[in-house]
């Protein structure tokens, strides 16, 4: 049984409406076995299908198709996630990091993004207690 990549990934809870899926395919930011496709392309079972959601690349295998749309407690029967934990580790640098770069107009931050950017930064302040600033120009003065 085989069925369509942007239905698939819709039914398997990737993207939440099939449009969206649709669109992603269109854009390229869908590929099956590292070969980009189109939506109406085929995805059959021990297919490997890459999706690009920035700034992570997410890697699915397909256990089976379906062409309805699952539950969330249905979907580990029907893929397998093996994305790499190096783009998960990305993923969660990219959160940690996302309200740092706060972009003006988003208001204050949350109590839990105070707490994690305080837990960052104390970390940060940490490591950068066992740096030596001791002037240079002291052994400056002392060589004229």
């Amino acid at each position: 049984m085989e069925a369509r990549v942007d239905k698939w990934l819709w039914a398997v809870r990737v993207f939440k409406t099939r449009s969206i899926a649709t669109d992603a395919v269109k854009k390229g930011r869908v590929m099956i076995n590292d070969v980009l496709v189109k939506p109406s392309r085929c995805v059959k079972p021990g297919d490997v299908v890459k999706v690009k959601k920035s700034p992570v690349t997410y890697s699915f295998r397909v256990l089976q198709c379906v062409q309805n749309r699952l539950g969330a407690k249905l979907v580990p029967e029907y893929m397998e996630n093996i994305t790499p934990q190096s783009e998960l580790d990305l993923l969660e640098v990219v959160k940690i990091s996302g309200f740092i770069d706060r972009r003006k107009g988003l208001g204050r931050p949350t109590k839990r993004e105070g707490r994690e950017l305080a837990l960052f930064t104390s970390d940060i302040w940490d490591e950068s207690n066992e740096w030596d600033f001791d002037d240079d120009d002291d052994d400056d003065d002392e060589n004229s």
